[in-house]
């Protein structure tokens, strides 16, 4: 009799083994299937590069972005809210227009930077000045004056405008290699420039500012044919604006030779004072331990030179597609799937760590955080990010991954955990098992990482969609997985600096009033 029980309850549990193993397979099968046959990438892409456009925070364009995903996750049965976690400098770009007048009339490429002044509706025409080449603090200012009426042009000019592959495929190894010492040579002489002025580049700034400057004419070029970094203006009375190298050299050639060109400048923006700042977060709750959670996330926040396209709306419509997919297909998941969606994340990580500052009791019970961010490339690296057992659980979720994406992917183990970068880094900070999803370049920092170029066209969706795929199936198995993840650190090699162990990241607080003197 005792036999006959042993053998039915070894029958039950083997049963009950394949049956997981069949409901574990059938629930991947779905998650390919529906994110193949039925993919919402472009849809939400298009959605939200050109729809909403570009997601500079303090804007209007950024609360329309927060309120678009509620209502998108919300169509999908999601349950999701917008979060206030801080307050920032609001500012709404306008038309920048820019010709030059003077000696011969040309429309001009370029366009306001963030936060800049405006020109007051006004069209604004005055001659160019290059910042002087002073030979000391003392010379510099005694220069000064000379700005006043003008536009200041405060960027070196580039002595080419191709990119080194264009270069390397055409060019002698004699011309190839003089071109390369001419730019460190007019490199090392700009920064020279600036450091003899003994202002940084913000206190410089202010400086031709209040010496009455008409503006200030930057170009911060990418490396790359036709693109420039747009960042951020510091002055706060005079406008600034970025023109590209091609338009740029000409005035700076005109102006060094003294033919004194004159350019015309209309900027329209509008100051909106201090707006809020939020988070986006939308959740699956679990069925069995709903208090345990894994949590997706993606940077919600951008520059505005372009839409914001691979800096980070591949991120977050990989984040979306992954949710959409989940909710369709394992509607029930054991543990609560978070997603967070960050405002803020381009001036310090400010969305994630007043999550993480505000939310210990999620931040406690995290499983695995999955992060995307930098490009629209397939993912091809998941570091450990220090966790000593890392290895062990990463590797367990990945197993059921289709293999074609799977064999794409390097491992670093255990790692060293990142201390910036992207949001994940304010949740390993934390102790939180965070990791990113590492994507292959596609030229990324030269042609769209905060540029005037990333824009719907530079995104590759076949590896989106890889990523979506990758993504739920990890966040799956992680929901499903009966072992909690270790969050056991490994010893940090030594810094070869410093001939001391890294230390582990300091969690550290968000900027909640941001964009203020």
């Amino acid at each position: 009799m005792r036999k006959s029980i042993l053998l039915l309850s070894a029958s039950i549990l083997f049963s009950g083994s394949l049956t997981f193993g069949q409901n574990k397979e059938a629930v991947v099968e779905k998650i390919i299937k529906e994110a193949t046959e039925n993919s919402q990438l472009k849809k939400l892409a298009h959605e939200l590069t050109d729809g909403i456009g570009p997601r500079l925070v303090g804007t209007p364009q950024m609360k329309k972005a927060h309120d678009w995903a509620v209502e998108k996750y919300e169509s999908w049965g999601i349950p999701a809210k917008n979060e206030k976690w801080g307050e920032w400098r609001g500012w709404e770009r306008g038309i920048t227009h820019i010709d030059m007048v003077h000696p011969r009339t040309e429309s001009l490429e370029g366009m306001q930077l963030a936060w800049s002044p405006s020109t007051h509706g006004k069209t604004i025409t005055a001659e160019t000045i290059i910042l002087a080449d002073a030979a000391d603090s003392i010379a510099f200012q005694n220069w000064l004056p000379n700005v006043k009426g003008k536009f200041v042009m405060i960027s070196m000019q580039q002595p080419t405008g191709r990119d080194d592959r264009n270069w390397e495929e055409f060019a002698t190894k004699e011309s190839l290699e003089k071109m390369k010492a001419e730019r460190t040579a007019a490199t090392n002489a700009w920064r020279k420039r600036i450091s003899k002025t003994g202002l940084t580049p913000k206190t410089l700034a202010i400086a031709i500012e209040e010496a009455g400057a008409a503006g200030i004419i930057a170009s911060n070029w990418s490396a790359g044919f036709g693109v420039n970094k747009i960042f951020g203006a510091q002055t706060t009375k005079i406008p600034t604006i970025d023109i590209a190298l091609e338009d740029y050299g000409m005035l700076y050639r005109l102006t060094e030779s003294g033919i004194n060109p004159q350019i015309s400048l209309r900027a329209d923006s509008k100051q909106l004072g201090m707006v809020p700042t939020f988070n986006t977060i939308a959740e699956i709750k679990g069925a069995e331990k709903p208090e345990e959670y894994v949590m997706l996330s993606a940077h919600f926040d951008s520059w505005d030179g372009g839409t914001g396209a691979t800096d980070n709306a591949t991120g977050t419509i990989t984040m979306l597609e992954a949710m959409r997919i989940l909710k369709k297909v394992y509607p029930s998941p054991k543990r609560t799937i978070l997603v967070g969606h960050w405002g803020n994340e381009e001036q310090g990580l400010n969305g994630s760590r007043a999550f993480v500052e505000d939310h210990p009791e999620i931040v406690r019970n995290i499983q695995a955080l999955f992060n995307q961010d930098n490009g629209t490339g397939r993912v091809i690296d998941i570091s450990g990010q220090g966790f000593l057992h890392a290895y062990s659980y990463i590797n367990r979720w990945l197993q059921p991954v289709p293999a074609e994406i799977r064999s794409e992917i390097k491992h670093n183990f255990p790692g060293t955990p990142g201390n910036g970068g992207s949001d994940y880094a304010s949740f390993v900070a934390a102790g939180v098992p965070a990791f990113s999803l590492s994507s292959l370049n596609w030229a990324y920092g030269t042609y769209t990482w905060h540029t005037n170029r990333d824009t719907y066209d530079k995104i590759v969706f076949d590896d989106v969609q890889k990523n979506a795929i990758l993504t739920a199936i990890m966040a799956y198995m992680a929901s499903e997985d009966p072992t909690p993840a270790s969050r056991e650190k490994s010893i940090l090699p030594i810094n070869p600096d410093t001939g001391s162990p890294i230390s582990w990241p300091v969690k550290r607080g968000p900027n909640r009033k941001g964009g203020v003197n």
